[in-house]
């Protein structure tokens, strides 16, 4: 943890007391102030003098801020994203992300066409002529995973599962059918082949069990990550799109636990199908499948990123 004494200069500014005047009324050093200035710690007798004279409490001039661990996969993506650089793992999970959690789902993009979307922000059909839904929802996970990766360190809710629908679906030919209900619960029961998923009226109370029982535990695992997914989709809260959420939830959990993310490739969807299906009965053949296609993402992370650099 960091100190933090931004809030102090915010309430400077708000009053319109220059940091001279502040110096010069507490009689305090030229040093200390440099102290504050750059978030360093100083004897508590400044502290208790400065909020005397600014009326206020400490916690109102100084917070903990937590120091930013930048060996992690999740400073990485993040510092590739704000400077926008191109060709590294944050540009390629963008697209092996998208790519094959769509394909999996029927899109029929090619993971070219998906990269030249990502790539250039234009769409390039060679061939057959591409649904738009399946370039609405290729451009709509793009910034989905954005969104992602700024809330992956905060604790998962209702709230942010909810929004992964919304941004998925946003300007879809779904989004257009009210009873779709984009961004919120299913209205109307739906099915995972021929298995029955949780009514409509009872999704708010399963989810809601379902997020209470996984923030229980104390340290979150590889296997219980997957577990989790496997629940979610069961319940299968939103009338379409749920495998999709479900990956991305995956791909956050494994970010904020500081566990090796992975990408279910298409070409394996019948393993992870299969996986789902029988994980009632055996566990481990979708642990097995999500294991497999981890050790995948690690062989791309150790050519982006050594782990002598981690």
């Amino acid at each position: 943890m960091k100190i933090s004494y931004s809030n102090l200069f915010k309430i400077l500014k708000q009053r319109n007391i220059s940091k001279t005047e502040l110096r010069e009324s507490l009689r305090i050093s030229t040093a200390t102030l440099a102290k504050l200035s750059k978030n360093e710690p100083v004897a508590m007798k400044i502290i208790e003098d400065i909020c005397n004279y600014l009326h206020c409490q400490p916690g109102d001039i100084m917070t903990m801020e937590q120091e930013v661990d930048k060996t992690t996969l999740l400073y990485q993506l993040r510092e590739e994203k704000r400077i926008r650089l191109k060709g590294g793992i944050y540009h390629q999970t963008q697209i092996k992300l998208a790519y094959n959690s769509n394909h999996i789902e029927g899109s029929r993009l090619t993971e070219e066409q998906t990269r030249y979307i990502y790539e250039t922000n234009t769409i390039g059909v060679e061939t057959e002529p591409a649904r738009i839904d399946d370039i609405m929802e290729t451009i709509n996970h793009f910034q989905c995973f954005d969104y992602m990766l700024n809330c992956a360190d905060d604790v998962l809710t209702e709230n942010i599962i909810k929004q992964f629908h919304a941004i998925l679906k946003v300007n879809t030919s779904d989004s257009r059918l009210e009873w779709f209900n984009v961004g919120d619960y299913k209205q109307r029961p739906n099915m995972v082949g021929d298995s029955k998923t949780t009514p409509p009226g009872k999704v708010k109370k399963e989810v809601q069990r379902l997020l209470y029982e996984y923030q229980q535990k104390e340290n979150i695992t590889f296997s219980d990550i997957v577990e989790f997914h496997y629940y979610f989709e069961k319940i299968h809260p939103f009338q379409d799109g749920n495998g999709r959420v479900g990956r991305l939830i995956i791909f956050k959990e494994c970010l904020k636990h500081n566990i090796v993310p992975f990408i279910i490739d298409e070409t394996h969807k019948l393993y992870y199908y299969r996986g789902l299906k029988e994980f009632g009965l055996e566990k481990g053949y979708l642990i097995d499948t999500c294991l497999s296609a981890q050790d995948k993402y690690k062989e791309m992370l150790e050519y982006f990123i050594p782990k002598n650099q981690r």
